[in-house]
C-alpha cells in the first residue's frame, strides 16, 4: 500500500461537524475556562477520584451524577466532556457565548447549547493548564474500543500519547518535528522548549485541531504541513522528532487512524530508518511502535537492523501479546465484536491468516529512541544500541532518564578500564540496598541495589560491589576504594583492580553510579555536566 495512504494521528467517523471552530477568540475562551477552574485539578476536585478515573476509561455515568448542579464548571464538563446539551442561560454564564457561537466551538438549538468539539483539560509542564481539542466522542481505543470506521476524525489524548510525551527528552532545541500530529499533544509539549515546532499530518482536519489546541492552551503557533510521513519536510533536519504513528499491524490497514498502511511492521521500520538522516548531530527521534516476533528470528536482532547508520539507540519492549490477544484487542477497538458474529469470525480469521503468512507468532510494543552521533557516523566510535525487554513499572516522566542513558554511553566509550579506576563516583540518589537470604543466616545469599525512581532497575552485586557502591561519595578514586576493600577483606588489590572494572561499568551503564561531574536531574536521574 502506498505510504501516502497513511493518516498519522487521526481516526474516522461518519458524523463530522459542518465546520471546525476557528481560534479567533481562543484567548477569551481560555480565560473563561480557567475562571471556572475547568482544569485537570479542578475536574478531580469536582468529580472525585472514582468518577475522574471512570471518565478516563470513557465511562460517563459517574461524572454525570457528579455534575447535576448549575455551576460554570459543571456546565462546562457536561458540555465539552460529556457531550450533553446545556441550557442557554447556563452556557452564557460559563462562556463568552457570542464569541463561542460565532467561532464555532458550540452551536445553539432552540434554548440549548451543544459543543461541536471535545475540549479536554490537560495538566501541562510546570503546572500549566492546557486544553486538547478533538472530535466529540473519541475516547482513545483499546479494550473499550473507539468503534468508528469512517474518515477524518481526530482523536484526543490517550495513554499512548501521554506515554510518548513522558519519555520525550526535554531540552531547549531550535527545531522540533511532530510527525502525525493528530490533535497536537506532542506539538504542544514541544512548543515549551523548541524555538520552531513543525507539525505534520496527512489529515488536514488534524492540522486544524492542532491549531486549536495550541491556541486554546496559550502556546505559540506551529508550522503546520499536510502530507504523509517525512514527505512534507523533505530535506529539513531537526533536533527532536517525535511520533505516535499508526503502528497497529493488521490485514488490509482498514482504519487509517491506527493501522500502518504497509505490510507487517514496515511503517515503524521505515519511520525509524528514515529519521536518522533528518536529525541534527545530537538530536533525538522518539517513537512508539509495534513490531513482529517472527518464527526463526530474534526480535532484538530485528530491531537492531532498524537503527540507521550514524545513530545510537535505546529500544525498550514494554509488552508482548500473542497473535490471538492482539487480534482481539484491535477488533474490539474498532467495534467488530459488537456486530454480526459471522462477520466477526471472518475478520478474526483474516487477521490470523495474515500473521500466519508472515510467520508472526507475537507482537511487541514499546519505545524507540535514536540519537544522531557524529562520532559514530565518522567511524570514530562504535554505536551504542541497547534493545531490552522491560515490562516492569517505571516512573514517568522519563525524558531525563533517557537523556542520561545516552550520556552514560558517551562516558563509558571514552573511558577504558584504567581511566575508569582513576575516576571518582557517587551513588545515585534514591538507590537502596536489599539483602536477600534465609532468616537467621549469618550472611545474606546476595545483595541487591534497587532504584526507586526512573526505570526502577535492580541489580545483584557481590560483597565487593556492595561495599564499593556504599562508599562512593566522590572523594576517592575507584582504584583507591578497591585498594582499601582489598586490605579489609584480605584480597589482592591487583586482582580486584583487574576483575572489578566490568562490574563498575555495568553499575554506571544502568545509572547506579554517577561519575563525578554529573549532577542529579529530574526524578533522581542524572545528566553530565
Amino acid at each position: 500500500m502506498s505510504v501516502a495512504a497513511v493518516t498519522m494521528g487521526s481516526v474516522s467517523t461518519t458524523s463530522l461537524p459542518p465546520r471546525l471552530p476557528v481560534p479567533a477568540h481562543a484567548d477569551r475562551l481560555r480565560e473563561a475556562l480557567l475562571a471556572a477552574d475547568y482544569t485537570a485539578d479542578g475536574l478531580l476536585d469536582l468529580l472525585g477520584a472514582p468518577a475522574y478515573a471512570a471518565l478516563a476509561r470513557s465511562e460517563t455515568v459517574p461524572a454525570l451524577r457528579a455534575t447535576r448542579g448549575d455551576s460554570p464548571l459543571e456546565t462546562l464538563v457536561r458540555l465539552f466532556l460529556l457531550q450533553r446539551a446545556v441550557p442557554y442561560g447556563s452556557a452564557a454564564a460559563a462562556l463568552p457565548l457570542d464569541e463561542a457561537l460565532a467561532d464555532g466551538w458550540v452551536i445553539r438549538e432552540d434554548d440549548a447549547v451543544l459543543a461541536t468539539v471535545d475540549v479536554r483539560p490537560y495538566g501541562g509542564e510546570d503546572g500549566g493548564n492546557w486544553f486538547i481539542v478533538s472530535d466529540l466522542g473519541c475516547a482513545v481505543g483499546g479494550a473499550g474500543g473507539i468503534g468508528k470506521k469512517a474518515e477524518g476524525v481526530v482523536l484526543g489524548v490517550g495513554g499512548a500519547s501521554t506515554t510518548l510525551a513522558g519519555i520525550t527528552v526535554r531540552t531547549p532545541v531550535s527545531a522540533a518535528l511532530d510527525l502525525g500530529t493528530g490533535s497536537g499533544i506532542q506539538a504542544l509539549h514541544a512548543a515549551q522548549h523548541a524555538t520552531l515546532v513543525t507539525a505534520t499530518d496527512l489529515n488536514p482536519r488534524a492540522l486544524d485541531f492542532t491549531r486549536l489546541t495550541l491556541a486554546l492552551s496559550g502556546a505559540r503557533e506551529a508550522e503546520l504541513l499536510e502530507g504523509s510521513l517525512f514527505e512534507p519536510v523533505d530535506g529539513d533536519t531537526y533536533d527532536l522528532i517525535v511520533s505516535n504513528p499508526p503502528f497497529v499491524i493488521s490485514p488490509g490497514a482498514a482504519l487509517t487512524y491506527r493501522d500502518g498502511g504497509m505490510g507487517g511492521d514496515d511503517l515503524c521500520r521505515t519511520l525509524v530508518q528514515e529519521a536518522g538522516e533528518r536529525l541534527n548531530d545530537g538530536g533525538y527521534a522518539q517513537f512508539l511502535a509495534n513490531w513482529q516476533h517472527v518464527e526463526g528470528e530474534d526480535w532484538q536482532d530485528r530491531l537492531r537492523s532498524w537503527v540507521p547508520r550514524g545513530c545510537d539507540a535505546w529500544i525498550v519492549q514494554r509488552e508482548v501479546q500473542d497473535v490471538t490477544q492482539y487480534t482481539e484487542l484491535w477488533l474490539r477497538d474498532s467495534g467488530d465484536h459488537r456486530g454480526d458474529p459471522d462477520e466477526y469470525r471472518l475478520a478474526y480469521g483474516r487477521w490470523l491468516d495474515e500473521f500466519e503468512a508472515r510467520k508472526t507468532k507475537a507482537i511487541g510494543f514499546g519505545w524507540i529512541t535514536i540519537r544522531r552521533n557524529a562520532a559514530v557516523e565518522a567511524g570514530e566510535t562504535e554505536p551504542s544500541i541497547l534493545v531490552e525487554e522491560w515490562p516492569h513499572p517505571v516512573e514517568q516522566p522519563l525524558g531525563a532518564t533517557i537523556r542520561a542513558h545516552f550520556e552514560r554511553q558517551d562516558y563509558l566509550r571514552s573511558h577504558d578500564d584504567a581511566a575508569l579506576l582513576a575516576d571518582r563516583f557517587t551513588l545515585a540518589p534514591e538507590v537502596m540496598q536489599e539483602q536477600v537470604g534465609l532468616p537467621g543466616a549469618e550472611d545474606p545469599e546476595h545483595v541487591v541495589l534497587r532504584q526507586n525512581r526512573g526505570m526502577r532497575r535492580a541489580t545483584r552485586v557481590d560483597h565487593v560491589g556492595a561495599g564499593f557502591a556504599g562508599v562512593c561519595d566522590g572523594t576517592l578514586s575507584a582504584g583507591r576504594i578497591l585498594d582499601a576493600i582489598g586490605q579489609l577483606m584480605g584480597e589482592d588489590p591487583v586482582i580486584l583492580r583487574d576483575r572489578t572494572p566490568q562490574a563498575i561499568r555495568l553499575l554506571v551503564e544502568e545509572g547506579f553510579l554517577l561519575p563525578v561531574g554529573e549532577t542529579p536531574g529530574a526524578h533522581g536521574e542524572e545528566s553530565l555536566a
